[in-house]
């Protein structure tokens, strides 16, 4: 849970400072309600069984004192997972705390080699090693705090709890003396639950940062493109409240030069001679915002017409700058993307074309253009896997100073494999 919990938090990004508490000035919102994280822990038992398997036991070695046998040394080694299955988990949330995970029954076989030896009242050394297995069932208590570290989700896991129902060591073929198998019962069972869980809960919260940056290098991937990405690094500690999660990210668009595909402003000047050249190529970083009536985008383009004269060898440039200023709405539905055009102003540096660049611009460009960028975009986040997302009913809601994405979702099965793939 805790690793899958960070799977819907990020929409993560690059390492920038955070701030103090929780701060509010963001341009994502990403709220995680309680019925979102229930679904999440539908697939709980997944990120517990690898860090059961993937955590190491150390061997474990000592000395008893036993009447008529003198010092026994002991030694348990090469312990590992036979077996492991998990009933069932749920999850809470405490207010401004933790998230609050509770496992219940995890049946789980260790094997290993056991080894012991003593010496005998006749100076004879015994030195034996069989094979054992521990029956045990565990019920794990995790309680996760969520902070900010350089921009990104860091999980902490102070309080992680193994209570042990079943500890049973069952040695190979029971053919030993029964003094043997009480003793290692009784004594090694102790430090035995000090060891599990101090590996099962270091386990647990090294896996939850590893999901952390896989999530945010993934999301990161996903809104970025060539010379074009998104900061969508946190800018305060995830908020945890009794019926929801809330992470506040920078969503800042991060450009190193635009250049246009030509081609579309071709066929939008198509009344043009066939010969005419058209250029458009972008002065300075678009800027994004989000305002109350939808996504402003901020740019000033240069466009350059190139008409050649009749004879052929020579040609007639004309250039000229504009600002633009546009308001977008955008929508998702059956894993497509739409925008909506809302408002759009411009200023010109010249007033000699100004009625006709209104016209083309306005009847013919804009709509040219964006339903090919619906196209384009929806293509690039596809080739990104977001069409392997379920979503369901999802809304793109414009605030001042934020954006409010709303949606149901199943749970990422995909990124799930993806992620237990590279662990392995």
């Amino acid at each position: 849970m805790l690793a899958a919990t960070v799977l819907t938090l990020a929409l993560l990004g690059n390492a920038h400072a955070c701030s103090k508490g929780t701060s509010h000035e963001a341009g994502i919102v990403c709220r995680i309600t309680k019925p979102a994280l229930l679904v999440l822990n539908q697939e709980t038992a997944k990120v517990i069984q690898t860090a059961f398997q993937r955590a190491s036991y150390p061997d474990i070695t000592g000395e008893k004192a036993m009447m008529l046998l003198g010092q026994v040394k002991y030694g348990l080694h090469n312990i590992q997972i036979s077996h492991l299955s998990i009933a069932s988990s749920q999850v809470e949330l405490v207010e401004a705390k933790s998230i609050d995970v509770s496992i219940q029954n995890v049946s789980v076989v260790f094997k290993g080699t056991l080894k012991y030896g003593y010496t005998t009242a006749w100076w004879l050394g015994i030195d034996q090693s069989i094979d054992f297995e521990i029956d045990s069932a565990i019920d794990l208590q995790i309680n996760t705090q969520l902070t900010c570290d350089s921009g990104r989700v860091r999980t902490d896991a102070p309080d992680c709890y193994l209570s042990f129902h079943k500890l049973l060591l069952h040695l190979q073929g029971e053919r030993e003396p029964g003094w043997i198998k009480q003793l290692f019962t009784n004594f090694i069972s102790f430090t035995l639950k000090l060891v599990l869980k101090g590996q099962i809960c270091k386990e647990i919260n090294v896996i939850s940062n590893i999901m952390a940056d896989f999530v945010q290098t993934r999301a990161a991937s996903i809104l970025s493109d060539g010379d074009i990405g998104v900061d969508i690094s946190l800018t305060g500690d995830p908020v945890i409240t009794a019926s929801y999660l809330e992470s506040h990210h920078k969503a800042v668009l991060e450009t190193w030069g635009f250049n246009t595909n030509q081609e579309i402003f071709q066929e939008v000047v198509g009344g043009f001679p066939s010969q005419a050249q058209v250029t458009v190529h972008c002065l300075k970083m678009p800027k994004i915002s989000c305002q109350n009536k939808g996504v402003v985008v901020s740019s000033s383009v240069m466009v350059k017409f190139l008409f050649p004269r009749p004879d052929q060898q020579h040609s007639v440039a004309y250039t000229f700058e504009e600002d633009i200023v546009t308001t977008v709405q955008a929508s998702y539905s059956k894993k497509k993307l739409f925008l909506s055009l809302l408002d759009f102003q411009y200023v010109l540096s010249s007033e000699s074309v100004q009625s006709f660049l209104q016209s083309m611009i306005t009847t013919v460009g804009i709509p040219e253009v964006m339903s090919r960028l619906e196209v384009v975009f929806t293509a690039l986040m596809n080739s990104k896997g977001l069409s392997l997302f379920d979503i369901i009913n999802p809304e793109i809601i414009t605030r001042d100073g934020f954006l409010l994405l709303q949606m149901d979702f199943g749970f990422p099965e995909h990124l799930l494999v993806d992620f237990l793939q590279s662990l392995s």
